[in-house]
């Protein structure tokens, strides 16, 4: 299984399912995966803090997602869509917890009749450089919407095949610190996890060419039953 961005982090949500992968009647009934490719990927869990959250500190964990999201408003729609997919999913959670009433209703349009490159085009149509003007200073009801990112996000489980990232220096899109914490995580869990730095300076949209090369040669041994080395003694 591969995939790039969102695919990347489904990808590596995917490698962690072990549970669901052995039982019957499921998507993944009669699959054997022996290897899993993720591509500049996102993992928001392995962000989130591993102590229990109060509300202050929920809502700082909140708010420095959007932030770092929040550069241009090709980032901020990836992080909108996120927050929207997320309450359409979770009961209880709702779009006003995030964004101001306008903020909520635009969301709620766009991505209810949009997939993500025409609504991020909307958004900036919209709101130039004003899209920032759709969140709320701070969330409400913090603690229940870092639960439920958590939860859709990378379960902390080890992978039930070998993996391996790649990830580029110029990288602004989906930050790289994603894919190295994941890493250091499922290496203690007893994964067996490389990653790779693409050569040059590689921005989030390069990944898959660049990466091409690399992972269809990997995927060719993982079919052949070569073994494979421990990704978690290399370096990263």
């Amino acid at each position: 299984m591969y995939g790039w961005s969102q695919g990347g982090g489904a990808t590596l949500a995917a490698a962690s399912l072990g549970e669901y992968i052995a039982e019957k009647g499921t998507a993944a009934d009669g699959v054997e995966f022996v290897g899993f490719v993720a591509m500049a990927p996102d993992d928001v869990a392995v962000l989130a803090p591993r102590t229990p959250l109060d509300g202050p500190a929920a809502e700082k964990v909140v708010g420095e997602l959007a932030a770092s999201f929040s550069d241009n408003v090709f980032n901020f729609a990836h992080f909108a869509m996120t927050i929207w997919a997320t309450q359409a999913a979770f009961p209880g959670l709702e779009l006003a917890d995030v964004f101001t009433e306008e903020g909520a209703r635009v969301v709620d349009e766009i991505f209810s009749n949009k997939c993500m490159h025409p609504g991020a085009d909307t958004m900036s149509h919209a709101y130039g450089r004003e899209y920032r003007s759709l969140l709320r200073p701070g969330a409400r009801n913090p603690v229940a919407w870092v639960e439920a990112l958590v939860r859709g996000s990378v379960p902390p489980v080890k992978p039930v095949a070998p993996v391996i990232l790649y990830w580029g220096t110029k990288d602004t899109t989906v930050p790289p610190v994603m894919g190295q914490l994941y890493r250091e995580q499922m290496c203690k869990l007893g994964g067996n996890v490389a990653r790779v730095q693409l050569p040059g300076a590689q921005d989030h949209f390069a990944t898959p060419a660049k990466s091409a090369p690399l992972y269809v040669p990997w995927i060719k041994d993982r079919f052949a039953g070569k073994p494979v080395e421990d990704g978690c003694k290399a370096g990263s």
